[in-house]
This record gives structure tokens, C-alpha cells and sequence, in this order.
């Protein structure tokens, strides 16, 4: 029998990227109609750092969402921090004591949009931090890629387990890590199988598009994100640990919007804009393997179990009818391209 309505407790998205200044607020209500509370990256010019700058940041998030007209209170930012090889013990000390700043980001140098300050040796420069992140329970968000550039960009996640995420769990087992924006079966099984406290998100766009989707009639930069979507046997590898009743994958969209002359043009700049059709998105890929039954633990109850936080109490609905994805929508002064602009799609949030 069809289920033509899936009433779900309000999600969280768990990795999102809303920029600054004009440009967040005219994407931060998009997030804030669709989740309850998200995980804000920290990779801004010049990068979040410490409690004081993403306390700031947060009252800029807050000043946006009322100007949009969110209520009060409907809409919760959970900061990180972005940690660099220069980061302070202290500085752990103070993020773990202060309000809705949840975790460090790392990002190895020249890994993606902004990642320029980024770690240069995690072990080496940052063992001290890590030292105390597991001492105060403090998790470790990571993009789990090697950027060295002889390494194959398709390869670049496979080898950051064996190079880094091996060597870190062996030296901090207790660490809590997330492996974010999981992309590989090598990921996946790395993750379901390692000892200690482990998870990783997952983006709507790998459970729904393999590589191929990049080159259809050309090049297709909205489609364009790093990680960078991997062949087939990947993608159904990710969709079966999303499905499965592991608590260790949740939903994380990392919607990362740039303007479309920014998207179309040499830089094509890495990001997938999904924030305003989330789940729409990832209601649609696990209808396509007939797991929708299984969405409302993906993104409702599995990330929060992860991080110590209560599950939300109110809930949405989607319904299943036809949702036509915007071609563009505005972006301060200029716009951007949600992914699979103009396709439609078969749920709706009510």
C-alpha cells in the first residue's frame, strides 16, 4: 500500500555551511524551515577559531533568522570551531563550556572552499588538542580527505583512513570523531566496523547521484562538491549503511551555497546548494529503495543520540506529491542554483 503522507520528529541537519553577511541571510531560513537545530561550519574568511569569534558568528546567524521572520527559539545553531595547527588546549577548555558550541572542524589544508588555514599534521601539531577533546568529550569533525596532489581526487577519502584516521583512532581511541560527508564503501565500512565512539553524515547528494551525474550533456557544476561523488558501487554502499539500523550514520546535508556566476565558471567552486529541498531530497532517495520507514532515524534520532542532545519534540510532515525544485533562488545580491534545479521530485515538506 502507498504512503502518501510520513510525519517525522523534526530533523537536525548535523553539517551546514551558511556563510555570512547578506548571503546567509537570504539562505538561513531555508535550514530553519526544515530542522530544528544544525551544526554550523566554521570555514569562513578569516575562519571561526575560538568561542569568542563563533559567539559572534552566532549572533549574526540570530540577527539573520529574525530578520527572514523566524521565530525565536524554532531554530537553534550549534557552533564548531575550525581547528588549525596553532589551536590551544585552553581554548578546548572554553568551547566545551560554552553554550552551543558543540565541536572543532577539521579541515586539512587546501581540502575544500576556505580551507587554506587548515591542518598541516594533525598528530604532529594538534596532540595536545586532541588530548584534551577526548579528555572533555569534545568530538572531532572531520572531512576525510588527503590533499596531497598526486593522489587521485577519487581516491582522496580511501587513503585518508589508512593515513590519518587509522593513526588518530590508535593514538585517541576515545576521541569522539565524525567522518563527515561520507562518500566511499571504504568509508562505510571503515566506520561501521572501528572500535570507539565513531559516526559520519551523509549528503543527500551521495545517496542520490553517483559521477557520473557530472557529466551528463556536459559539465554540470551544481553537481560539482567535495568530496567529489564516486562511482555507483559507492553510492549504494552509502544508501545501505543510511538504511540500515547502525546508529552510526545521520544526516548531515552539507549544503555549501556560491553564487551561480561563482558555480558556472573556471573556479566551479566545490558545493552542492540543498538547504531549501533537504528533505525532499533524502525523503526521495530512501523511497527509491523502499526504506522510507527508515528516514525519521537517520535524521531525527541518530545524531543527536551521537552528540548528548535530547531529540526534538515537534515534528514535520512531507506528503508525497509533486515538488519542483527552483532554478535559482535569490543569493543577496545576485543567486544561486539549487541542486537538480528544475527536476521534480516526488515528496513535498508540508
Amino acid at each position: 500500500m502507498t504512503q502518501h503522507t510520513l510525519t517525522l520528529t523534526r530533523p537536525d541537519d548535523w553539517h551546514i555551511h551558511l556563510r555570512d553577511g547578506e548571503a546567509m541571510q537570504a539562505i538561513v531560513g531555508h535550514t530553519a524551515k526544515q530542522f530544528a537545530r544544525a551544526v554550523i561550519m566554521p570555514n569562513l574568511k578569516p575562519p571561526v577559531t575560538t568561542v569568542a569569534l563563533a559567539q559572534a558568528y552566532r549572533g549574526r546567524i540570530e540577527q539573520a533568522l529574525s530578520a527572514c521572520g523566524i521565530p525565536t527559539g524554532s531554530f537553534t545553531p550549534l557552533m564548531t570551531l575550525y581547528l588549525t595547527d596553532n589551536t590551544e588546549p585552553d581554548e578546548i577548555a572554553r568551547a566545551r563550556e560554552a553554550e552551543n558550541v558543540v565541536a572543532l572542524k577539521l579541515y586539512p589544508a587546501g581540502a575544500t572552499t576556505n580551507s587554506d588555514a587548515g591542518v598541516t599534521d594533525l598528530l604532529g601539531k594538534c596532540s595536545k588538542v586532541l588530548e584534551m577533546m577526548q579528555r572533555v568529550g569534545m568530538p572531532l569533525l572531520m572531512h576525510g580527505e588527503v590533499t596531497d596532489p598526486e593522489t587521485d581526487v577519487f581516491d582522496r577519502e580511501a587513503l585518508f583512513i589508512d593515513r590519518v584516521m587509522i593513526p588518530l583512532r590508535k593514538s585517541f581511541p576515545e576521541l569522539k570523531v565524525v567522518f563527515e560527508h561520507l562518500t566511499t564503501k571504504d568509508g562505510v565500512d571503515y566506520v561501521k566496523d572501528a572500535s570507539g565512539p565513531i559516526a559520519a553524515t551523509i549528503t543527500a547528494q551521495h545517496l542520490l547521484y553517483n559521477r557520473n551525474e557530472i557529466f551528463k550533456g556536459g559539465i554540470r557544476p551544481h553537481f560539482y562538491c567535495l568530496p567529489i561523488l564516486k562511482r555507483e558501487v559507492h553510492r549504494q554502499a552509502l544508501v545501505a549503511a543510511a538504511t540500515s539500523d547502525s546508529p552510526r550514520f545521520f544526516l548531515g546535508s552539507d549544503s555549501a551555497p556560491h553564487a551561480k556566476g561563482l558555480k558556472e565558471n573556471a573556479c566551479g567552486c566545490a558545493g552542492c546548494y540543498t538547504a531549501v529541498h533537504a528533505l525532499e531530497l533524502y525523503a526521495t532517495a530512501f523511497d527509491r529503495v523502499n526504506k522510507i520507514d527508515r528516514l525519521e532515524a537517520f535524521a531525527s534520532f541518530r545524531g543527536p543520540d551521537f552528540y548528548g542532545l535530547p531529540r526534538n519534540k515537534d515534528v514535520i510532515t512531507l506528503a508525497r506529491e509533486p515538488y519542483t525544485v527552483p532554478l535559482e533562488v535569490p543569493y543577496g545580491n545576485e543567486t544561486l542554483v539549487p541542486l537538480a534545479a528544475g527536476e521534480t521530485l516526488p515528496w513535498k515538506m508540508l
